[in-house]
């Protein structure tokens, strides 16, 4: 299970330039709006740190950690939703991922332009936000007269239902509210899942600083962290120029590299560790001599839906998982102390697997 997310701003904040960084492919990265136009997806590597170490105890003849997947979209501008710029293919583009990471522009630079001729985080935000709340509402707007007379002369509980949800979002939009915000029960959420709302998505911000403020910030970025905090999201500080010099390095140059910044990990790491919390996702560890690997799947999930993740088979005969936590493996030091301890448990088909699990899955097909 791999994880999609979106990189989405206005043209020239450093989205381009972060992708490169990520997927340490050279995509077109100019100083004009638009200069990504087809979106461009690569895939990453998630660092994990517990995997590192289970290497070093298993000492595997092959290390797979699990992936991440980014969309580079090329950069909105006010009026997307009605064609100006580049327009719906955008908007199109994002309605595919699973969460949305806007980047925002949060450093001063005379040499690189900005679209609307004046750094404005707060702006830019308002800007790309507003866009997707009027794609929204074009959708929903389209939707209401076809179902409007079934729901009220009541003929079906279904039209009912869609009617009431659409509604409350069609007035919510209208208040430039996103569809995360509005006040929706599960069944609700799960009844709208094939419109693919795009303010429905998870959000997190990227505030991009320049390397002088990467460690202390700026009052950009305390504005970009009060506007995220008022509607519950989250806010990852970065510096896209220092992630793509970091691209270039090998692993103990990049460490010396941040502790010379003064920095623990990287912001790519940071913004893998929001996104994954973002989305309710998890990490489950499969651990031999052949090989260590790494394994995502959604908070929640039950042992056969986990064996799923690696083969259909797996969760079609599923048997039994054989589990021990990871903290137990670095408190015991290997695999079989952790047995001797009786750490290691039989889990069945109801059992909801636990982040950080390192499992071996019993199936019979």
């Amino acid at each position: 299970m791999s994880l999609t997310a979106g990189i989405v701003g206005l043209p020239n904040v450093g989205k381009s330039t972060l992708f490169n960084a990520i997927t340490k492919s050279n995509v077109l990265a100019a100083n004009f709006p638009f200069a990504t136009i087809e979106p461009n997806v690569g895939i990453v590597e998630v660092r994990d740190k517990r995997l590192d170490k289970i290497v070093e105890i298993i000492k595997p003849r092959n290390v797979v950690p699990t992936t991440f997947s980014f969309t580079d979209i090329a950069g909105l501008v006010k009026g997307a939703s009605k064609g100006e710029g580049l327009g719906n293919q955008f908007l199109s583009h994002i309605r595919d991922v699973d969460a949305i990471c806007e980047v925002v522009r949060c450093f001063d630079n005379a040499n690189i332009i900005h679209v609307n001729g004046k750094v404005d985080p707060i702006g830019d935000i308002e800007v790309i936000n507003l866009e997707l709340i009027l794609s929204d509402l074009e959708v929903v707007e389209k939707r209401l007269p076809k179902i409007e007379k079934k729901a009220l002369l009541k003929v079906d509980s279904d039209s009912i239902f869609e009617y009431q949800i659409l509604k409350k979002l069609h007035e919510a939009f209208l208040q430039s509210l996103p569809a995360r915000l509005v006040p929706l029960t599960q069944e609700e959420k799960n009844y709208i899942k094939n419109y693919q709302f795009l303010t429905m998505k998870p959000i997190l911000y990227i505030a991009n600083v320049g390397e002088n403020d990467i460690v202390s910030g700026n009052q950009y970025v305390d504005a970009v962290k009060e506007y995220a905090q008022k509607e519950g999201s989250k806010v990852v500080m970065i510096s896209a120029k220092i992630e793509e010099e970091l691209s270039m390095l090998d692993d103990s140059d990049r460490q010396m590299f941040l502790e010379d910044l003064g920095l623990e990990e990287s912001g790519l790491d940071k913004v893998i560790r929001e996104a994954y919390s973002l989305l309710g996702l998890r990490t489950f560890f499969t651990a031999g001599e052949k090989e260590c690997r790494a394994w995502t799947f959604k908070k929640g999930m039950l042992a056969p839906q986990c064996a799923g993740v690696i083969h259909s088979d797996f969760e079609k005969g599923f048997i039994r998982a054989e589990t021990y936590s990871y903290d137990d493996l670095i408190e015991y030091g290997t695999p079989l102390k952790v047995k001797e301890a009786g750490k290691v448990r039989l889990e069945g088909k109801d059992y909801v697997v636990q982040d950080g699990d390192i499992m071996v899955f019993r199936f019979n097909v």
